[in-house]
């Protein structure tokens, strides 16, 4: 595993406290207890916590981006990418039970405190959107193929909201199950 350097390494911390404990309650002393560094250290490499959750966010952009690139490189099909975003509830069920997706629990709390950086955390609930798109036109060019992708992701985020409310893995399993089948009444007829 490479080596991160300290400003990554105060990213990767930070994107782990703001997942697991909020935004707004993590502070730079959290942080910095976490990577045994100096607070001058610290603010080195950022003078503001919205310096910091622009880190995240563009770290958060580019581990989606590859996701989304590898699911891409395993050449499926598009019916099977688009089942792989609809099982990462279950491949990060450990983590969404304890403590929600971390796209939308960010997306949410950023909205509640009116925060500048919302839009920017939105664009990574835009980049599942246009890669569904894309997934569901090459499955049926003959639907309205935004209106479905719009569909996946508030049927993922409403299970995973439900999957930390309920931490019942059965339902979450169900659910995944029906949106599977649920994608399959979309393929095109040959």
């Amino acid at each position: 595993m490479e080596k991160l350097d300290t400003r990554e390494r105060i990213i990767a911390i930070a994107d782990d406290l703001f997942y697991q404990q909020g935004f707004e309650h993590t502070s730079f002393k959290d942080i910095a207890n976490l990577l045994n560094i100096s607070r001058g250290n610290f603010y080195h490499h950022f003078k503001t916590k919205d310096q910091i959750l622009s880190g995240v966010i563009e770290r958060r952009l580019q581990k989606t981006q590859a996701m989304l690139e590898d699911w891409e490189a395993q050449g499926n099909t598009s019916e099977q990418r688009i089942k792989c975003y609809i099982r990462i509830v279950i491949t990060n069920w450990d983590k969404i039970r304890d403590f929600g997706c971390p796209v939308g629990t960010l997306s949410n709390e950023l909205a509640k405190l009116n925060h500048v950086g919302r839009e920017d955390a939105n664009k990574i609930f835009s980049l599942f959107r246009e890669w569904l798109k894309t997934q569901f036109t090459q499955l049926n060019p003959n639907t309205d193929a935004d209106k479905l992708a719009l569909q996946v992701l508030s049927w993922s985020q409403g299970v995973a909201t439900l999957a930390n409310a309920f931490q019942d893995k059965d339902y979450v399993e169900y659910e995944v199950n029906k949106m599977c089948s649920w994608v399959d009444t979309y393929k095109a007829k040959a």
